[in-house]
Parts: C-alpha cells; sequence; structure tokens
C-alpha cells in the first residue's frame, strides 16, 4: 500500500509540473495577444486539474515528436473541444 501512495505522489507531482508549465505558456501567449491579465485572476489558476489525464487504461511511451522547441503546441479555443 505505502507503493501505491508513493506512486500516486509521484503521479500528481507530475501532473502538477506539467499543467504548470503549460499554464504559464498559456498566459504568455495570452499577454503576447494583447490580453489584459490581472493578478487577481493568475492567483486563482490551479495546476490541479486532472480532466486530460488518463490514470486508467493503456500508455505508450514512445518519445511523441514535439517540435524544434520541445514543447507542445497550445490548442486552438476557438476549436471544439477534442473529448466533447
Amino acid at each position: 500500500m505505502e507503493d501505491q501512495l508513493g506512486a500516486l505522489g509521484l503521479v500528481l507531482n507530475c501532473v502538477t509540473l506539467w499543467n504548470s508549465f503549460y499554464v504559464d505558456k498559456a498566459l504568455s501567449a495570452l499577454q503576447k495577444a494583447g490580453y489584459s491579465l490581472t493578478e487577481e485572476d493568475v492567483a486563482r489558476l490551479s495546476p490541479f486539474g486532472r480532466r486530460h489525464i488518463n490514470v486508467i487504461g493503456t500508455y505508450t511511451f514512445a518519445l511523441p515528436d514535439l517540435g524544434p522547441g520541445g514543447m507542445r503546441e497550445l490548442r486552438n479555443p476557438d476549436e471544439p473541444e477534442w473529448d466533447d
């Protein structure tokens, strides 16, 4: 049971790091596009979103092609959600 708890903590840390990294990237893109971001709004963001994380299922450990920057592109907010 301790091993499972340790693995869960590792997954939570990975998801938090991933989300924090891409939230920062999204905020930078919004600022670059001229959107006004208030400190109050940014302070309410949380890196604990998990709807995009599949913890039950089939996994692949092949490295995806992330391009020259080594990061995935942000999705276009004008396009429909991929899971709707």
